[in-house]
């Protein structure tokens, strides 16, 4: 206070002196009216000059009161008010990321490929219903199914985006695939229509035909959903749609094929992207193969028998069909030793941050739209995971209760 040579002026309103008062400014610039850090009335006229100047940063609205007030640690009180301004706050909303979760066991345990599977949608593509030259334009998608344990990727085309179809799509996958024990998928109104679709057929089949009961009770799959709206929780599925739709993009551009062409190209697609190196070529100078997902498709039948390790077991006491298997379980072994410690590292979201909590006001994002149209709503229920951080959590706006993740909801900031 005594560098600031402090005076009360005739209106009794304590002022700052200062140095420049022989200059050509404002009576109120030269001597501004000193206003402490915390004060009710600081706060309330701080706010004002904020919703005036409509709303600005701040820096500028420390300089705006620097021409007649003199706020003690101005930049702080400014800070601290823009902060806790709600309208600014939902023009540029700051979701809080939790902490990466663990990887599931469907991705980290020896299995054979596609007994757990991802399912997505890429596309639409269009295709020519002829080989003719005015033969007309229809859509086309592309289903992905990606092996959870190897990467292996099998692609599918279907004709729309409807149960039909995607259930003919998956009966053509276990066909050639094996049948799945786990598959996930977003929450598609196809993944879910089928969903629906398989429950009530098992439930006929259970109340109707008791062999077929006992089958399907062995060969059940378990289908599980992620949360609305959260591509980051299939990030080995999308990952996989991605790289189609590059190559895709790339070959194709804007051609126009037939469903057989195009069925053709995607196969081909699909022996490149089950090519790709899973983890990088090993140390060993006498191995010259790396391993892709490719080495888990072939020499092993689609329902395996349980087979001997044979490992520690060298190639001349074994038959040419026990080294066969010997050749398969090495994939397994440099599966292990090559590639699952590279799942380890957390590259992103590594960092704890805030819970959410009951209660507690938040925007929900919405990618297509501007943040100030983003619904505002309450969490009503908190849902966490394995390791007890929340991920996903129910909301209740004004058009009902929806599951989000966290990652997309960003909390209210009320002022006080």
């Amino acid at each position: 206070m005594r560098r600031l040579n402090l005076f009360i002026d005739k209106d009794r309103i304590l002022r700052v002196g200062g140095r420049i008062s022989a200059s050509e400014l404002p009576y109120n610039a030269r001597h501004p009216i000193l206003l402490p850090a915390t004060s009710l009335f600081t706060e309330l006229l701080v706010t004002h000059y904020h919703a005036v100047y409509c709303h600005v940063g701040a820096y500028t609205l420390a300089a705006i009161l620097s021409r007649t007030y003199w706020i003690v640690s101005a930049r702080r009180v400014t800070r601290k008010i823009v902060f806790r301004c709600v309208q600014c706050y939902r023009t540029r909303p700051r979701p809080t990321q939790p902490f990466m979760a663990d990887l599931p066991a469907d991705r980290v345990r020896g299995v054979r490929p596609f007994q757990g599977a991802a399912t997505d949608f890429a596309g639409p593509y269009y295709i020519k219903s002829s080989s003719l030259r005015n033969a007309r334009i229809e859509k086309c998608y592309l289903c992905v199914f990606v092996c959870l344990a190897t990467k292996a990727v099998h692609l599918e085309i279907v004709s729309e985006l409807t149960i039909e179809a995607f259930v003919a799509a998956f009966s053509r996958f276990i066909s050639r695939r094996g049948l799945p024990s786990l598959v996930r998928s977003d929450c598609g109104t196809n993944y879910t229509g089928t969903d629906k679709y398989l429950r009530e057929l098992y439930s006929f089949l259970r109340h109707h035909h008791s062999d077929l009961e006992r089958r399907l009770a062995r060969d059940n799959i378990t289908w599980l959903f992620n949360a609305p709206a959260s591509p980051n929780h299939g990030g080995l599925f999308e990952a996989a749609v991605k790289s189609a739709k590059t190559h895709a993009k790339r070959v194709l551009g804007d051609a126009r094929l037939t469903f057989e062409k195009l069925s053709t190209f995607f196969a081909k697609v699909e022996a490149v992207m089950n090519s790709r190196p899973l983890c990088p070529l090993s140390t060993d100078p006498t191995d010259f193969e790396v391993l892709t997902p490719g080495h888990f498709l072939i020499g092993q039948p689609l329902v395996a028998l349980p087979e001997y390790p044979y490992e520690d077991v060298g190639l001349q006491r074994l038959t040419q069909f026990q080294q066969i298997q010997k050749m398969s379980q090495h994939f397994w072994t440099r599966w292990r030793s090559e590639y699952l410690h590279t799942l380890q590292q957390r590259f992103k979201w590594n960092s704890k941050t805030e819970p959410p909590k009951l209660n507690d006001l938040v925007l929900i994002k919405e990618d297509n739209l501007p943040p100030l149209h983003w619904k505002r709503g309450r969490l009503v229920k908190l849902l966490p995971g394995k390791d007890g951080v929340v991920r996903v959590a129910e909301v209740k706006t004004r058009d009902g209760v929806l599951m989000r993740p966290t990652s997309k909801l960003c909390r209210l900031l009320l002022s006080c």
